[in-house]
């Protein structure tokens, strides 16, 4: 359909379209930089999306029952910021729009959950956007099982782009929500047929259509400007079981000069164009000029939905006082009162009783307490349950026959694993955490930064944490990926000793409100260490004393997860010749560095020389406490890996690579002089 056909057709639709596509167009324009082609394609898409099946209201932007809107193709993020501009998110004003991309402005280059309101997720890395999607989709078929329909309602809808399905995430994410059923997700492809390069042709020639089939989705298809058609493919996507792609085919830089072509993807379209354009749209007003008849008709959308969230209202204050506090509660993300008093009745038993448990054991014993007393909680693993230990008694599998399970089986799909997760937690009222080797936390990486970048308390349960985990190699033995994990800002990175530390850990990252957590987890079996019981968390506190010095004190002993073990037969060696050594466990770096100065100078002062022991790389934050905090370079010793590791049992692993007791003893000994 022909701009003049579709204005002579539908002339309201196209005044109210053309609003976004202008906003969208003049803030690209007066930023001098931005993506104008994807917004001016989908406007159409869009004003059907909010005007005609979008339950949202902008004055409850957190209402637990709105319609999500994803907007996976975030570089086109002035079609959402103009659409929340329409509709009346008050934060979203005019001159937000004309600051877009600028300093401190809330109108950022890609869509930043927590910058405003109306933001559901942080967009950009293409394909983030529907595997996060997928996570909130399976929130919602979770809670609806949990609460029942009177509390939970809606459907999540994407609009992605061709470069969002080129990426291998999709294919993880349509896999996952194709086997779950997930018929309260709709993907809207904006298949105009270009990405930077040029055509899609030029890299690719998937069917996508048959590709979602599939993989178990309900495919139609539409066109992308016919507002009826439109319609019609959304209306028809609502009454499917299954998930829902819709091919809505549009042009890029519609009605512009470079409508069709790579040149309207990423740059400002340019005075000259933009006057054209003007008069092709019918839009002869100025630079974010709405006609009052036009903004008028947003904001009436926009308010549409005070009413809907009122009746919802109304039918959660029918419950029982018990059933609001519960559903308020875990939307909050406040964890049950009993979670402190569970956490110290387990650190009692284990404290008492001193098994030696790998510490990916120790994390299921925590679960075990932890999920009958918070029904928030879904687990899950990447094909790897059995050993990442993330499945307890009672939780049940998440699955299309059994939306009350909380067991999510998400097959080898670390990345769209990691990405649900997050949506899961952005959705709110779920509290999500997922297994998987530590070495693959390569393959989870962008979501994992994204948890971070958001602040979101995603929770990576990450076991066969070093060489530790033995004869299957160096391909599976991370020795760098604790560096990153630690590089990473906001992220919590635990590596605990024993099941003490491990319950300590699980403890601050289900009360964590704006951080993710990583549990780095050993394979091999670690003695009980913290003998002595303490109701205090010390893991909160990142670093504390484990073992003082007997005699005068000249060594310290820095370490983390398994090698505390090491540390602490080195101690026992170096006390027996007269040299007092502290040993010093060392779960998070992060919580450490956030602690007061007085309390960071009780634990490392200075005067004794530093060896840290761990089964990785020195990089990534063990220079501060070796050399900085008071320590000096002629002072300080790594044991630890300076290379991949080797194929062999996790004992001679330790021994060939040098990370030993007696080797801690030889450099302090060194360093001693």
């Amino acid at each position: 359909m022909d701009i003049a056909t579709l204005r002579d057709n539908h002339p309201e639709h196209w005044m109210r379209a053309a609003a976004v596509r202008m906003l969208a167009v003049d803030a690209v324009q007066a930023a001098n930089s931005g993506h104008p082609g994807m917004p001016m394609g989908m406007a159409d898409v869009a004003t059907v999306l909010f005007s005609k099946h979008l339950k949202f209201d902008p004055k409850a932007p957190k209402w637990p029952d709105r319609d999500r809107f994803v907007l996976s193709a975030g570089h086109g993020s002035m079609l959402l910021y103009a659409l929340l501009h329409l509709t009346g998110y008050e934060d979203m004003t005019i001159e937000q729009i004309k600051n877009f991309r600028q300093w401190g402005s809330i109108t950022a280059g890609h869509p930043e959950y927590g910058h405003a309101t109306g933001i559901e997720t942080t967009t950009g890395p293409l394909g983030q956007g529907i595997a996060t999607a997928v996570g909130m989709a399976m929130a919602e078929e979770a809670l609806r099982a949990r609460f029942g329909r009177r509390v939970q309602d809606h459907f999540t809808y994407v609009i992605a782009g061709d470069g969002c399905l080129m990426e291998g995430v999709s294919h993880e994410a349509i896999g996952i929500a194709g086997k779950q059923k997930l018929g309260r997700l709709v993907v809207l492809w904006d298949n105009n047929n270009i990405s930077i390069d040029g055509e899609i042709s030029l890299s690719d020639v998937t069917d996508q259509r048959a590709r979602f089939k599939a993989a178990g989705w309900q495919v139609l298809a539409c066109d992308g400007h016919d507002p009826d058609d439109i319609d019609r493919a959304l209306t028809e996507a609502k009454s499917s079981k299954k998930p829902t792609l819709i091919d809505c085919k549009t042009h890029i830089g519609l009605g512009s000069a470079v409508q069709d072509t790579a040149k309207a993807h990423g740059s400002p379209l340019g005075a000259e164009n933009i006057e054209s354009l003007r008069e092709t749209y019918g839009w002869p007003h100025a630079p974010f000029e709405i006609p009052a008849d036009i903004a008028g008709w947003w904001k009436e959308i926009g308010a549409r939905g005070a009413q809907v969230r009122a009746e919802w209202n109304d039918r959660v204050a029918a419950l029982s006082e018990q059933r609001q506090k519960e559903i308020a509660r875990v939307f909050e993300g406040t964890p049950p009162r009993r979670l402190s008093a569970t956490i110290k009745a387990l650190k009692k038993q284990v404290s008492d009783e001193g098994p030696k448990v790998a510490t990916r054991k120790s994390s299921e014993m925590a679960l075990e307490v932890i999920n009958p007393i918070m029904p928030e909680t879904i687990g899950g693993s990447a094909d790897l349950t059995g050993s990442n230990n993330t499945l307890t008694a009672g939780l049940g599998i998440f699955d299309a026959t059994n939306r009350k399970g909380r067991y999510v089986h998400y097959g080898i799909r670390e990345h769209a694993m990691a990405a649900a997760m997050n949506g899961m937690a952005l959705h709110g009222g779920i509290r999500p955490y997922g297994g998987t080797f530590m070495v693959f936390t390569d393959y989870a990486r962008p979501a994992m930064r994204l948890s971070a970048l958001m602040g979101v308390p995603t929770v990576y349960v990450m076991t066969h944490d070093s060489i530790g985990l033995g004869e299957d190699g160096p391909t599976h033995q991370p020795v760098e990926h604790l560096a990153i994990c630690r590089a990473t800002p906001n992220t919590w990175t635990f590596r605990p000793c024993d099941t003490v530390e491990t319950a300590e850990a699980w403890e601050l990252a289900l009360t964590s409100q704006r951080t993710p957590s990583v549990l780095a987890l050993s394979r091999q079996g670690l003695p009980t260490l913290r003998r002595e019981h303490k109701a205090k968390n010390l893991t909160a506190q990142g670093a504390y004393v484990l073992a003082e010095a007997g005699a005068k004190r000249r060594a310290i002993l820095i370490a983390t997860g398994s090698e505390v073990e090491i540390a602490i037969a080195a101690r026992e060696l170096l006390e027996a010749e007269g040299i007092g050594t502290r040993v010093v466990s060392m779960p998070s770096m992060e919580l450490f560095a956030a602690q007061d100065e007085s309390y960071r100078r009780k634990v490392l002062p200075a005067g004794p020389v530093r060896v840290a022991i761990e089964a990785g790389v020195r990089a990534g934050g063990w220079d501060r406490w070796l050399l900085g905090e008071r320590g000096r370079e002629a002072k300080a010793g790594f044991v630890g890996m300076e290379s991949f590791g080797a194929s062999a049992p996790a004992p001679r692993l330790y021994e060939e690579f040098g990370i030993t007791a007696d080797a801690v003893v030889e450099q302090v000994k060194t360093l001693l002089g």
